[in-house]
């Protein structure tokens, strides 16, 4: 199997050779289950990722994986609650700047424990340890418009959503991004897996 790199893409592109990985992922015919070392030799000489993607810490949706990528194509970043801190900010920033990825995706999954977390603690007065909190802190003001009267799994579907488009946002309130998309240079997607099918959705604007 050839590996391509040395090839850059356009967003558009890097969004389809997600939606396509993650269909070979959910009709189990992924790609990647070893790597050549061909490949590590060519690799360690640099890096191109076509992709990088804000995600979940939780162990269930690890990116390479669920979009059936090989070891140098996408770029991950994972924090609980895929939220956006100073340190996510800056590596987003050395992503466009010197990796100069095309595509970003904020990725959610739904089960979501941080976002279980910060509903919790909004509507029921949860408390936990302070670094928690402190992460947490960063979900809350996505969840204003979540129906506190609305079932458990109606809050969870609702503010999963909520919580990635907030990030999003937050990532287009940065006046960089705000150039870089204006230019046509960056293309910021939201998306959301689902534990049970593995599909994922690329959430419209």
């Amino acid at each position: 199997m050839s590996h391509e790199t040395g090839l850059r893409y356009t967003a558009g592109e890097a969004l389809a050779r997600l939606a396509d990985g993650n269909a070979r992922f959910v009709r189990g015919e992924a790609r990647f289950p070893t790597v050549q070392k061909e490949v590590l030799a060519a690799l360690a000489k640099g890096q191109q990722p076509y992709a990088t993607i804000l995600g979940c810490s939780d162990s269930r949706v690890p990116p390479e994986l669920v979009f059936d990528a090989g070891f140098g194509e996408l770029f991950i970043i994972r924090l609980a609650g895929n939220v956006l801190s100073p340190e996510v900010a800056g590596t987003m920033q050395y992503a466009g700047t010197h990796l100069k990825t095309p595509l970003f995706v904020v990725l959610g999954h739904e089960g979501c424990g941080a976002i279980h977390a910060a509903l919790q603690a909004k509507f029921h007065g949860a408390r936990d340890r302070s670094r928690i909190e402190e992460l947490l802190q960063n979900i809350l003001p996505a969840l204003d418009a979540i129906d506190p009267e609305a079932p458990l799994d109606e809050q969870m579907h609702a503010a999963v959503e909520a919580n990635v488009r907030w990030t999003l946002r937050r990532i287009r309130a940065m006046p960089e991004a705000q150039v870089r998309e204006a230019e046509g240079i960056m293309k910021l997607v939201g998306a959301i897996l689902s534990l049970s099918t593995g599909v994922v959705q690329f959430l419209d604007e």
